[in-house]
């Protein structure tokens, strides 16, 4: 391989990545503006079938017993489970009292089909005067890259209440 045979295909390898981590910027800006507009399908698209989103009812039990899956503590795992959580009655009394889920700017990790994201979001909601934080959490994401391009494999969503596992949960998605 020459010099600039090998200075293009480094090129193109720095272009694949950065392609690859706007993607999943893309991915995880839309959250927001899916489940805001009560989009249970569109938002379940954003994960693979199987995907898990956890926001505090912790891993699925081995023997299968139902985890909470509305609340402000829940896990639904599979694409279906996450369309009934934004189509659920919790979800829909957020958004119809006037809501905005934020996705801070994440720190994104690639390894090769696979990538984690570590970050914040956020949870406005109106009071009728005006727009209150209501929750503060710490995020992990995973991805995985899919025929139809980059999906949620998973994501872990804890509050930010002082506890140690928001803080891990933050801490374990950066390499460094």
């Amino acid at each position: 391989m020459t010099d600039s045979e090998a200075r293009l295909a480094a090129m193109e390898r720095r272009l694949r990545d950065l392609e690859d981590q706007v993607a999943i910027y893309q991915l995880m800006s839309a959250y927001g503006p899916l489940v805001d507009s009560g989009d249970a399908e569109a938002t379940s698209q954003l994960w693979v079938e199987d995907g898990v989103y956890d926001w505090g009812g912790g891993p699925r039990p081995a023997d299968g017993s139902p985890v909470a899956k509305q609340g402000n503590a829940g896990a639904a795992y599979s694409r279906a489970e996450i369309a009934d959580m934004v189509a659920g009655p919790h979800h829909r009394e957020i958004i119809e009292g006037g809501a905005g889920h934020v996705i801070g700017m994440p720190h994104v990790v690639l390894n090769g089909d696979r990538a984690t994201a570590s970050g914040y979001s956020r949870l406005y909601r109106w009071d009728g005067q005006a727009f209150i934080v209501w929750r503060v959490a710490a995020n992990l994401w995973e991805f995985v890259r899919t025929p139809q391009g980059w999906r949620v494999a998973s994501r872990t969503n804890r509050p930010l209440n002082g506890a140690d596992e928001p803080r891990r949960l933050l801490r374990s998605g950066i390499p460094f």
